[in-house]
């Protein structure tokens, strides 16, 4: 049940909810510490343009992030956002708390005026809110190292039929290594998503 769950834009002054923040990535990603890391790097270089919290009872439960990359289209670069990380404490995790905080980080987007948000991540559970393959948009990955069906995106009402191309990645994923994934993490994902390797390895 998520009926006393609150969502709200996180707090940067809050040093206390910061440390929450770090702590409920860090436990949604205990086998990727680099997560909360590279998130903490996004918001120092200034590059994060929403952070929303999940509040149970005055207690963090869960996190989304929006920061800023550019789609590389004939016309011109084209601001959008790239929605990373999407965290739940593990103990609340299957409870709706991950689909709300999807919902908001797309109302925050429209807000901000962006005419798309991007994302790596499982199409089962994205497909349910909204997110398709960005190659049916004619939208490309960053990197080879993406899976197809993982490369998803929402289109908002900002975005124009010429608008697709590349997505680029600001500096800070590629400093952290965190576009797409490496082997053998990226085989297994083919595998379950029955994606063949295009290196034909």
């Amino acid at each position: 049940m998520t009926h006393d769950l609150v969502i709200r834009k996180a707090d940067p002054t809050d040093a206390e909810e910061s440390d929450a923040v770090r702590s409920v990535i860090a436990a949604a990603f205990v086998e990727q510490p680099s997560v909360a890391t590279l998130w903490a790097d996004v918001e120092r270089r200034g590059h994060a343009r929403g952070s929303l919290v999940a509040l149970e009872a005055g207690r963090v439960v869960g996190h989304v992030g929006l920061s800023h990359s550019w789609l590389d289209t004939r016309r011109r670069l084209v601001d959008v956002l790239v929605l990373s990380p999407l965290s739940v404490v593990p103990a609340r995790q299957g409870s709706g708390i991950g689909g709300r905080l999807l919902a908001a980080a797309i109302e925050a987007a429209q807000e901000l005026a962006a005419p798309a948000v991007f994302l790596e991540g499982d199409p089962g559970f994205y497909s349910r809110h909204g997110f398709v393959p960005g190659s049916e948009h004619g939208l490309l990955a960053p990197s080879a190292r993406i899976p197809g069906p993982a490369f998803q995106v929402v289109l908002l009402e900002r975005h124009e039929p010429w608008m697709t191309g590349r997505l680029v990645y600001r500096e800070v994923w590629w400093d952290h290594d965190a576009v797409g994934l490496r082997d053998p993490g990226l085989a297994e994902v083919e595998q379950h998503l029955g994606v063949a390797d295009p290196s034909g390895a």
